[in-house]
């Protein structure tokens, strides 16, 4: 579990928006939450150099999110910021309701089944839509799990374990 002040990569300068310096997000987990509560950014710019920037004003228009940004009131100001990648501190994430899980905390995480068979880490999750699915990856197999309650039935992020009850033919290759 990430913790602190880790950088989380949420997203990508994609446009400027208008000429009064708005910034246009595309959110890679497709969710705007944690980005429009964010006091403060970090977009990673030219030689890998990370610089923070003041959240003045964000909303969402047309699934994308809308950044104003301290001290820039036009788009000539901004335009250097385009094509630049977008991060957070883990620490500056709104709290989640109990069940709910940030993605970057999930990642990694060991699997194992109810049964105690281990599966193998999360090492990446699909947004389908209807439910994420977790693509867990153990030596050479691969297994796609459901994010469904009745599936997943525990996440315990201090030991780092997610526990499933995979029905029949799930985990089969």
């Amino acid at each position: 579990m990430l913790q602190g002040t880790e950088l989380v990569l949420l997203g990508k300068v994609v446009a400027t928006h208008g000429i009064r310096g708005q910034l246009v997000v595309v959110s890679f987990s497709g969710e705007f939450s944690t980005i429009l509560s964010l006091p403060a950014v970090l977009l990673k710019g030219p030689e890998n150099r990370t610089e923070s920037f003041e959240v003045e004003r964000a909303a969402v228009h047309r699934n994308r999110a809308l950044l104003t940004l301290k001290g820039f009131t036009n788009i000539n100001e901004v335009l250097h910021l385009v094509g630049r990648e977008f991060f957070a501190r883990r620490d500056q994430f709104p709290p989640l309701d109990e069940g709910e899980f940030y993605w970057c905390d999930l990642i990694g995480l060991s699997v194992t089944t109810d049964e105690g068979e281990p599966l193998g880490r999360i090492a990446e999750i699909i947004d389908t839509g209807s439910n994420d699915v977790y693509v867990v990856r153990g030596g050479d197999k691969e297994y796609l799990i459901p994010a469904l309650e009745d599936i997943v039935v525990n996440v315990d992020l201090d030991k780092g374990i997610m526990t499933v009850s995979p029905p029949e033919g799930l985990l089969d290759l």
